[in-house]
Formats: structure tokens, C-alpha cells, sequence
């Protein structure tokens, strides 16, 4: 053990505080990205008065999954309000903070190779829980108080920034889908003098989603593909063939997976690469720039647009992609909106295979109908959206890059020495 290596056991202590009096209301639960969330559980007839008292500056963690999970769901409450948390959890506090920070502790808790080292730990149970004198065995190195609060100061300035940059592509996604929802569900578009075409007695027709502006179509994707609007995109029938992970390169063709898929643009930092040949040798989708993504097994309903990129990538058999034609006709702008659409993505939900992992047909996804405006205002909503999905993008760009050094910066905490 080098010298500034600690046993976490020698700077904690259990905390065991009952809410028998119930006056504590907040229930919540640790994610497996250690953080705090509403709980999930069903607590209709469950005595309230054994649950465990969280209060600010305390860990509450569940070591009952680590194995199956290879995580272990920790998180510091930095709330300014007690909540409670299910029995079957740990609660616990630094007792001399001179020695150690608890922020500094949560970075190390944060770190993937601290999750890995726990799963080491983990027991022989089916579910593989990680026991208390184990937990308590695992090190970290425990420097100054004053290196400690700088590499804390630093680790938080990331923190806030991705918390920001999360805000606000939210914050742009909702503007967009507010947009779209004004234009294509409530038909609240500017009309010819600027008035709101709907309420302002603008020509209606029946169609079978009801009644929409004159001129409009309710089509479904298969059409748009038959008439050359939309490119026609993986057959359907081809074999879930995926690349092994000895096929993983240093460099090469972009593998993208429903994980690669975030904020509405892919990530090119974190994806997996394999060979030209192999890409070759696949038969999956190839998308290229512009192209339009969204998930259709598993993580359901994810949606892209590929950035700017050399040549094409591969995508794995759970996305689909469809790539625009005749931009009078239909755009990325109005493509994506319509896939992240609370209809469209009810629509995925409700026809999917509802077994444990969804999975909706490429065949069943042709058969989807979409309202296809048009040419006038489908130009005039890709105007306005194209500025938002730009901005998002570069901030999305941002975004990843600063999960990179977050996950760099708690890589060095293995290092920290002393001086």
C-alpha cells in the first residue's frame, strides 16, 4: 500500500437514523450513475418508520447488485433537506472532514475503476452484493486537505458545465418540439398575413388523422419511399450480424450503437471503430451526412441527424436510418422533430414487439403514417429549426468532450501524491 493510501473503513461510519416519528416525506433512490432520484418502489402499505434517514453531507449506497450490475449505486447528498431511503441501504458519513472531504470521496466513488475493483469484491451471491467489511477493506489515497479541495474546485467547474450544457440542449429540444407542435398538431403556423392559420379560419380537409390543413397529406413512410422522397433503408430481413469485439479497431469506420446516440447527434469520441474491409463485410446500414437516426430495438426512440463526416459509418442492427431524397418535399429539420414527437414516439411504444427487450420492424416502421405538409411551410419550419439543431449540436459537441476530461481528471485522482 503506497503511503498515502487509506482503507475507506478508517474515515467512515454507519449511520443508522429511523424515520419513526414519519416526519421525513422524501423518498429517494441511487441511481447506478450515482446520483439521487425519486424512487421507483412500491411503498402502498410499507411502514414508513424503518426507513433510514439521509441528512446533507451523508452517502447512502445499495451493495446488494454490484455483481450484477458491475456499479455500485453510491451517491452524496448534496440536498439541503432530509429524505429517506429504503432499509436495505447504507447510510453513512466522513467523520473528520479535516482528513477527508466528502465531495473528494464521491469523486473517488465516481471513478470507473473504483466500480470495477468493487465488482471484485462482490460476493458469491446469484446477485452478487457487495459486503460491508469489503467495501470497508477498499482504498483510495488520501492527500492534504488542500489538494484535496483544489482537485475538488476543479472536478466541480466540469461538473457545472456539463450540468449547463444540459440545461440548455434541453432547454433548445424543447423549443423545438414546441415549435413543431405548434405547426403540425394545433396547425398554428403563420398564415399568408402572419395570423395563426387554424384560428385565424384557414381551409381545413378530413383526412384519417382528422382534420388538417387544405393541401396537407397523411401519408405513411413506405409512400415517401416509393416516390423517391426518402432513401429506402436496410431490407428488413437481413441477419442481426454485428462485429465481435475483437474486431474493434484503433481507427476506422465509426461502429455506432443505441449508445452512441445522444442529444440528437452521435458521438464520435466514444464509439467504437473497425476496419474498411469489415464495414464492407457487413450487412448493415451504412449512413452518411445528414442522414436522419432513430433507435427501433431496446433503448427505443433515440434520434439523431449524422454530423459532418469524411465518408459514411456503420450502423448496429437497432437503428435505422433514412436519408432524404427531395428536400422540397420533406427535410432533416421536419424529419427529426417528427421522430422525437411525443405521437411518434408513442406510436414506436405502442407497436413494438412488447417483449423484455421493444423491437419495432424496419417492414412495420413503412407502414407508420406521417403528416407531410407543404413545400411552402415545409421550407419555412426548416429555417427556423435548422439554427436550433446547429446550436445543439455544437453544444452537444462540447458536452462530450467535457465527460472525456471529467473521466480523465477522475483518472488521476489514482495518482495524486502528497506534495
Amino acid at each position: 500500500m503506497r503511503s498515502n493510501y487509506r482503507k475507506i473503513g478508517d474515515h467512515i461510519r454507519e449511520v443508522n437514523v429511523r424515520n419513526k416519528d414519519l416526519t421525513v416525506k422524501t423518498l429517494l433512490g441511487i441511481n447506478i450513475d450515482k446520483y439521487c432520484m425519486p424512487s421507483v418502489a412500491n411503498i402502498v402499505g410499507t411502514d414508513m418508520a424503518s426507513y433510514k434517514i439521509v441528512k446533507p453531507g451523508q452517502f447512502a449506497c445499495n451493495r446488494m447488485h454490484v455483481g450484477r450490475d458491475y456499479r455500485l449505486p453510491v451517491a452524496l447528498s448534496n440536498i439541503d433537506k432530509e429524505f429517506i431511503v429504503s432499509p436495505a441501504y447504507d447510510v453513512f458519513e466522513v467523520f473528520d472532514e479535516n482528513i477527508l472531504l466528502p465531495e473528494y470521496l464521491m469523486m473517488w466513488f465516481s471513478r470507473k475503476e473504483f466500480d470495477r475493483n468493487a465488482w471484485f469484491y462482490t460476493d458469491a451471491d446469484v446477485r452478487g452484493g457487495l459486503p460491508w467489511k469489503s467495501f470497508c477493506e477498499m482504498e483510495l489515497p488520501v492527500p492534504h486537505l488542500e489538494k484535496q479541495i483544489e482537485m475538488v474546485k476543479e472536478y466541480n467547474t466540469i461538473v457545472n458545465r456539463i450540468n449547463l450544457n444540459n440545461q440548455l440542449i434541453q432547454k433548445l429540444e424543447e423549443t423545438a418540439q414546441t415549435i413543431y407542435k405548434q405547426w403540425f398538431v394545433d396547425f398554428e403556423f403563420p398564415g399568408e398575413n402572419g395570423s395563426p392559420y387554424k384560428s385565424s379560419g384557414g381551409l381545413m380537409e378530413k383526412s384519417d388523422l382528422g382534420e388538417i390543413p387544405k393541401g396537407w397529406e397523411y401519408i405513411s413512410i413506405q409512400s415517401l419511399i416509393d416516390n423517391k422522397i426518402l432513401f429506402k433503408n436496410q431490407d428488413g430481413n437481413h441477419g442481426e450480424i454485428h462485429p465481435k469485439s475483437t474486431d474493434y479497431v484503433q481507427s476506422g469506420i465509426p461502429f455506432i450503437m443505441a449508445k452512441d446516440i445522444l442529444h440528437g447527434t452521435i458521438n464520435l469520441d466514444s464509439c467504437n471503430f473497425i476496419s474498411n474491409e469489415q464495414a464492407k463485410s457487413l450487412r448493415i446500414g451504412f449512413a452518411k451526412t445528414d442522414d436522419v437516426l432513430f433507435t427501433h430495438k431496446g433503448t427505443m426512440g433515440r434520434v439523431a441527424i449524422v454530423p459532418d463526416i469524411k465518408d459514411f459509418i456503420v450502423l448496429t442492427p437497432q437503428v435505422t436510418y433514412y436519408r432524404i431524397r427531395n428536400e422540397q418535399k420533406i427535410n432533416k429539420e421536419y424529419l427529426f422533430c417528427l421522430f422525437n414527437s411525443d405521437i411518434f414516439q408513442n406510436i414506436l411504444n405502442e407497436q413494438s414487439d412488447q417483449s423484455t427487450r421493444k423491437f419495432l420492424s424496419i417492414l412495420n416502421q413503412r407502414l407508420i403514417k406521417i403528416l407531410l405538409p407543404s413545400e411552402n411551410i415545409m421550407g419555412r419550419f426548416g429555417c427556423i429549426i435548422e439554427p436550433l439543431l446547429k446550436t445543439n449540436r455544437i453544444i452537444a459537441l462540447e458536452l462530450n468532450k467535457l465527460i472525456k476530461f471529467q473521466d480523465i481528471l477522475l483518472s488521476k485522482l489514482a495518482r495524486i501524491d502528497n506534495e
